[in-house]
């Protein structure tokens, strides 16, 4: 964090990564603080030194300006210290002054050509094969799309409205078919701004979210059952088990127990066999 006050804007914390955003991030917040020149530049003495007086208030003057100079170089050394991770940080452990810390940093992850050469090519692959997952939200596709654009940029490839236009009619998923034909045959895609045609997009997201809404409240209203009828069910259904219980007499309906079920097979089992020994042992 530059400073204590709840207005300093927040230190991005470079940790390797995307080195290009926290560089504008960076800029703007030397900007702020009028210190981009002097991290840009370097302190500066003047050369052109008129023979001044020894103990003069000339010479007293630029004494505490180059005090001041120091002091607000110290203040960029700073606040890039404090921007990178302590991985980073030994990197530029050894620079004494804002302009050597940020050269040293703009050597290593800046990159010459070639690298970003290679950079760049890899952006506009996946630039290319960009499509808008089915599980995906509008708002999240264009984020993630957008992101790509941004990292271009920081290559130095600008792409033109046109064909960021282009790129999201033809990327969209299958439910924006019917909006995306629409768009298609009723505007100039030569001239037509990206803002409009996001705006008609979610503006049609927002239907989609309106019909699955009045879907789901008519899929809970139809499993939904009316107290009276649900209480007349349950008065019902527990009137049919009591009557189950009770005989028409009035009397709860007993069960045979499990021993006498028992006692009532084993006496028929010996009643037979008794049965069959008289028969053999009848004389003709």
């Amino acid at each position: 964090m530059v400073g204590s006050g709840s207005s300093e804007v927040r230190t991005p914390i470079f940790s390797g990564e995307n080195y290009e955003f926290w560089r504008i991030k960076m800029v703007t917040i030397f900007k702020s603080h009028g210190l981009w020149k002097l991290v840009e530049k370097g302190i500066t003495i003047s050369e052109t030194k008129k023979k001044k007086v020894e103990g003069s208030s000339e010479e007293e003057e630029d004494d505490e300006k180059m005090v001041a100079a120091y002091m607000q170089d110290a203040k960029a050394l700073g606040i890039i210290q404090n921007a990178v991770s302590d991985q980073i940080f030994p990197r530029i452990a050894n620079a004494d002054s804002a302009k050597m810390a940020w050269d040293l940093l703009y050597g290593e992850y800046h990159g010459g050509d070639q690298v970003r050469s290679v950079k760049l090519q890899n952006l506009r692959r996946e630039f290319e094969y960009a499509r808008m997952r089915d599980d995906e939200t509008l708002s999240g596709y264009l984020t993630r799309l957008n992101e790509l654009i941004n990292q271009m940029k920081t290559f130095g490839e600008i792409l033109s409205n046109e064909r960021l236009v282009q790129k999201v009619l033809i990327s969209l998923s299958k439910p924006y078919d019917p909006i995306c034909l629409v768009i298609e045959n009723t505007k100039c895609l030569e001239t037509v701004e990206l803002q409009e045609v996001v705006a008609i997009l979610k503006s049609q997201e927002q239907r989609f979210d309106l019909h699955t809404v009045d879907a789901t409240e008519k899929a809970f209203s139809s499993l939904s059952v009316n107290p009276k009828e649900q209480n007349r069910s349950s008065a019902y259904s527990g009137s049919s088990r009591s009557q189950k219980n009770w005989n028409s007499k009035g009397k709860k309906w007993e069960s045979k127990p499990k021993f006498q079920q028992r006692s009532f097979t084993n006496s028929a089992q010996n009643s037979s066999s008794s049965g069959f020994m008289k028969q053999d042992t009848v004389k003709p």
